[in-house]
């Protein structure tokens, strides 16, 4: 079921098993998150690393999808990801002790039944704006094809097709499901993941998956399951790798709106359909965008002078004023390189953020409700500095609003240089009216 907000679970929930690849034991502990936080895994193990369940931390692995911040790993999380998407679960932190989800029995449904388990809370905040699909975009690699069309309605259509040709084991195979209007529960979630004898033979003796038994793992021989294992579904296979699709698309990091197709897909073409659908939404956000300014303009919004003015030209803003792009350039000259540090010349952290800050100020000002108030920093979460920044660097800054009210704002700030990101933070404003005059 869709939800207009974000959402929660009421209480933490922990799920122990053995992971699919490594055969290590695991317990995951499912934890209630803030809003706005996403959904994050914990390496409990490793200093409690963060590893948010995003695109843009997925790394290259064979047969499964696999996370990576710094060194933290996080390996095969899709049915994990998938359930928390059909649930509507929006933030939640997931500690963990091991680098691999436990497999359980193979399917989404023992994640499915802690989540129900667990309740859900809805938190107030809007939940992140779709990624809208307008114009076909398609992946297609070794013989594998999926595609993202425009769709009139809210939420996914999916369409898969398996297909492993004349001969096999498995039948070719067809399902489709609406999301979120599919019964995961029922229809989708038992599907176990699977593989065909001779793949399970060849896995064995690359020293993977030793630990299993043709009773863990769905096997599929010449004349169907073996080891005892019965068909869930008729179609069991092909609703597993909507399972799998499903869980790779909410690494895009908000709902999606498109008619998707895909065909003898797997993770591989799953993950680069995301990035080319975060690719098409940062295009039309470039194409929608308005407000170019130069220092004077930006001196008429923002009460700073120098040396506190700290964004040197706008490039963009969104035309509903919750996204903008400007530009810090940074010269020798700057007044705190005197004394930070004399002959190793660094940009203070500290304004670096206040850059973001000023911003998001600018932008949030774009709105007529806005009009004529100024933003005063209330409070700095998830402060991060990754790199020095020195004379001669150029910071792109990155503004994004999480929620804006007529006196508050929540805003989320990114600084690179060079495409590699300086620092970031999720800045909170009180709005206030400007008495200057």
């Amino acid at each position: 079921m869709a939800h207009d907000t974000q959402q929660t679970i009421a209480q933490p929930v922990t799920l122990t098993g053995r992971g699919l690849f490594s055969g290590k034991a695991v317990t995951a502990k499912f934890c209630p998150a803030p809003a706005n936080h996403g959904v994050v895994f914990v390496r409990s193990d490793l200093n409690l690393a963060r590893v948010p369940a995003l695109i843009d931390h997925v790394v290259q692995a064979d047969r499964h999808t696999c996370l990576r911040h710094d060194e933290a790993l996080v390996e095969t999380p899709e049915h994990c990801l998938s359930a928390l998407a059909a649930m509507g679960v929006d933030n939640v932190l997931i500690e963990m002790d091991a680098p691999e989800l436990p497999l359980l029995d193979g399917s989404a449904k023992p994640y499915v039944d802690a989540l129900r388990d667990a309740g859900m809370t809805e938190q107030g905040e809007q939940r992140t704006p779709p990624l809208i699909v307008t114009e076909p975009i398609v992946v297609q690699h070794n013989g594998c094809m999926i595609a993202a069309l425009s769709h009139e309605k809210p939420g996914l259509e999916l369409i898969y097709e398996l297909d492993y040709g004349e001969g096999s084991a498995i039948d070719r195979q067809v399902k489709r499901v609406d999301v979120p209007a599919a019964d995961f529960d029922r229809e989708l979630a038992p599907a176990r993941t699977f593989v065909l004898e001779a793949e399970a033979v060849q896995m064995r003796d690359a020293g993977v998956g030793e630990h299993l038994s043709a009773t863990d793992v769905l096997v599929i021989g010449d004349n169907g399951p073996i080891g005892g294992n019965e068909y869930r579904f008729p179609d069991e296979p092909v609703r597993h790798k909507l399972i799998d699709l499903i869980g790779d698309l909410s690494l895009a990091g908000a709902p999606i709106q498109a008619r998707i197709f895909a065909f003898k897909t797997g993770h591989e073409q799953n993950h680069a359909l995301v990035r080319q659908l975060i690719a098409h939404q940062q295009s039309r956000r470039r194409n929608d965008a308005h407000g170019q300014m130069d220092i004077r303009k930006i001196s008429r919004i923002l009460p700073h002078r120098y040396p506190m003015l700290l964004v040197d030209r706008v490039l963009e803003i969104s035309a509903d004023a919750r996204h903008a792009v400007g530009i810090k350039n940074v010269t020798v000259n700057e007044p705190y390189f005197q004394g930070h540090y004399p002959g190793t010349p660094m940009m203070p952290g500290v304004l670096i953020i206040e850059a973001m800050a000023q911003l998001s100020g600018t932008m949030i000002s774009q709105t007529l409700e806005h009009t004529g108030r100024v933003p005063v920093l209330v409070s700095l979460d998830r402060v991060r500095i990754r790199r020095a920044v020195i004379p001669g660097d150029q910071l792109r800054l990155e503004t994004d609003a999480l929620h804006v009210r007529s006196r508050m704002a929540h805003v989320r700030g990114r600084a690179l240089v060079d495409g590699e990101l300086a620092a970031e933070a999720e800045i909170k404003f009180m709005l206030v009216d400007d008495q200057v005059g």
